[in-house]
């Protein structure tokens, strides 16, 4: 069932295979290791220390994400959130999410310089200040009206109530201010939005699909992988050669590169599979070595990795010929598992195709399927119908 449901397009797909030159760039990722409980052996030390030994700590580890302390030079300079942006790291965090942390607490630390205030010492009223700075339109001259979507306004809390619970850990303050009650009693100081993804309709997928396949060999090759094992757009492009198993049709994600650090094995389908020889072809012009699987041919980054930000300029530019600007890298994961919960699916199989922790996050899709709602109405519309017709029967007789 699963490939009839993804690939009902492979003739549209596989119009065009010409070889192409695009241009892409290079990026270079440390790997990660979960490590949750690394920085309690430091926690008894003098804050100064405690920051030195952490420090050490990280340097020591390959598998450790480096924090790009000239991104954050406020938090760098502040010993308690220098602190804390550390043990993060720490933890095996992924780069991109220590990126997100350390910008969403340089903004707050930026707030509180400027109001002239210390982050264990604030009252609500500046929490309040705070929020309403969040809230508030862009500055931006041209675009008075655009704000923060609700999505980041919850990042940034969420990244200070983690902050304060450090602090009340460390006894640096006494309570909380971000965190309003205790388990089921807990709210959230903005309430949170609950926004179901945009996925194209079918008109949309096929004008898509058409301006795919007139990509290069490589960008059509990500493009299906993508959809098909409903990989995050990091997941794709980290991806090795030894990660692709053609005997089996499969490929394996590794923990190091996913963001939960959940390690999952996937299936590809048969067109996929004619796309990966093709690939290989063109990827031995380029270079023979093993590594990433993905490789730039511009002339300035020939035969080095591709990269996150180029891939999304693909999908853009795709998006862009096919007037479909919702498009993102991302659409083809929840394309993927929206189909998975339209064939049927059990919650938890597609929960464990996804890569995820929490079923909430699974439960989103089977929203979007409209797989229950469907259900009920077609069985609802079946009992009325059998009704009017039984009704009519005795009125006839």
């Amino acid at each position: 069932m699963y490939l009839t449901v993804m690939w009902n397009w492979e003739p549209l797909f596989q119009r065009v295979l010409r070889r192409d030159h695009s241009p892409m760039a290079d990026v270079h990722r440390r790997g990660c290791k979960d490590e949750m409980a690394v920085g309690a052996q430091f926690l008894w030390l003098a804050p100064s220390a405690y920051l030195s030994a952490m420090e050490k700590r990280m340097k020591s580890s390959q598998l450790v994400s480096e924090i790009r302390w000239d991104r954050v030079p406020i938090v760098a300079g502040h010993g308690d959130a220098r602190a804390w942006l550390s043990f993060q790291a720490c933890r095996g965090l992924a780069l991109n999410t220590l990126d997100a942390y350390g910008r969403n607490l340089e903004r707050y630390m930026r707030f509180l310089s400027a109001a002239g205030k210390q982050a264990h010492e604030i009252r609500q009223e500046t929490v309040g200040s705070y929020l309403r700075d969040l809230v508030k339109p862009s500055s931006i001259e041209g675009e008075p009206d655009l704000r923060m979507a609700n999505a980041t306004i919850q990042q940034h809390l969420a990244v200070l109530r983690m902050f304060y619970d450090f602090l009340v850990e460390e006894e640096r303050c006494t309570r909380n201010p971000f965190r309003q009650g205790e388990g089921r009693s807990a709210r959230s100081l903005v309430q949170r939005e609950h926004k179901l993804p945009a996925i194209p309709t079918e008109e949309e997928w096929c004008r898509i699909l058409g301006e795919a396949a007139k990509e290069p060999i490589r960008n059509r090759l990500m493009l299906a992988m993508s959809y098909d094992a409903g990989l995050r757009r990091e997941e794709l492009c980290l991806l090795e050669t030894s990660d692709i198993d053609p005997s089996r049709r499969t490929i394996r994600v590794r923990a190091e590169t996913t963001k939960n650090r959940r390690a999952r094995v996937l299936p590809y389908s048969v067109t996929t599979d004619e796309l990966f020889g093709q690939y290989l072809e063109h990827r031995r012009t380029l270079s023979r070595e093993r590594g990433r699987l993905f490789l730039s041919h511009s002339p300035r980054n020939r035969a080095k990795p591709v990269s996150m930000w180029a891939w999304s300029k693909v999908v853009n530019a795709i998006a862009k010929r096919a007037s479909t600007p919702a498009f993102t890298p991302h659409t083809l994961r929840h394309l993927c598992l929206t189909d998975l919960a339209r064939a049927n699916w059990d919650i938890h199989e597609i929960a464990t195709f996804a890569g995820h922790r929490n079923i909430e996050t699974t439960m989103i899709y089977v929203h979007l399927s409209a797989r229950d709602l469907s259900a009920r109405f077609n069985a609802t519309m079946k009992q009325l119908h059998q009704q009017r017709l039984e009704a009519m029967g005795r009125l006839f007789q």
